[in-house]
């Protein structure tokens, strides 16, 4: 099998003022392809600054970084935009659509910047079985104004998939979301891994990272645990879950008698006597 990731003793210090901020600290690292992967930590654990370095954003302070069998380390800043466009896909926890353009387009888009230039046919077919890999060809013709959360999440994940990365970096992808959005998502990531595609994700939510296949646990810029998912969640067991929990709370409602007070919907109710009306009798 193999590798995509290859992290070799990683450092990233940030200069604060006269303060040197070690944020990732000899950190080494290998993801396979076909792996799935969540990077967990608390706030300043690291993991943000990993995942920049990751995805070409920024590069190393030392140390080695492999992507896909490229040595990414020291390239500068217009090398590195040429890998992220060849090599990486990207989803965020804010969506990141432009409001005034289709579901299509915004897929279309990260072909339009690829130097391997496609005619308009071939962009649009391409986008369109980006769309409906995550259920929305549906929707292509759809502003993110007309669609909910999770699916305009679903078209951000069909647009960092449309240029075939070597990798798919997801960084918090279900902040904005509610649970059964999220759990929907997570069904989404888990097809796509089971096509091949390589998945890594940064969170912070543990029932989130169970969705996965390995979990990466950081604290203080290092790496403090490594290990397999034990008791995996499976999306589509926990949506059927979540349904007939929901389905139990409506029938419970539905169910319940009325409350002390509440009057009586099926008839009238029983007038009671006041003082003026027992002072009327003799």
């Amino acid at each position: 099998m193999s590798t995509v990731i290859q992290l070799e003793d990683v450092h990233k210090t940030y200069r604060t003022g006269e303060v040197d901020v070690h944020a990732v600290r000899g950190v080494s690292l290998e993801v396979n392809r076909g792996e799935f992967v969540a990077i967990l930590g608390a706030s300043g654990s690291g993991k943000s600054t990993l995942m920049n370095i990751l995805g070409c954003l920024d590069r190393p302070t030392r140390g080695r970084y492999r992507l896909d069998g490229t040595d990414v380390s020291q390239l500068d800043r217009d090398a590195r935009a040429d890998i992220r466009n060849q090599k990486i896909g990207f989803v965020f926890q804010g969506f990141n659509l432009l409001a005034r353009t289709s579901a299509l387009e915004n897929v279309e888009l990260p072909m339009l910047y690829a130097h391997n230039h496609r005619d308009a046919g071939s962009i649009r077919d391409r986008a369109l079985r980006a769309l409906e890999t995550v259920g929305l060809g549906n929707r292509a013709a759809h502003h993110p104004s007309q669609l909910s959360g999770g699916q305009q999440q679903r078209v951000a994940i069909a647009r960092s998939l449309v240029n075939q990365p070597a990798l798919l970096l997801a960084d918090e992808p279900t902040g904005n979301l509610d649970s059964h959005s999220s759990v929907e998502l997570m069904g989404v990531f888990q097809q796509l891994n089971e096509q091949g595609i390589t998945i890594v994700m940064v969170t912070h939510e543990l029932d989130i990272a169970a969705y996965t296949k390995r979990n990466v646990v950081m604290r203080d810029g290092q790496i403090i645990r490594d290990a397999a998912v034990e008791r995996r969640l499976i999306a589509k067991e926990e949506l059927v879950r979540l349904q007939h929990e929901q389905h139990s709370v409506l029938e419970v409602g539905a169910a319940s008698p009325p409350r002390p007070g509440e009057s009586n919907r099926g008839g009238d109710a029983a007038p009671t006597s006041g003082p003026a009306d027992q002072g009327d009798a003799v």
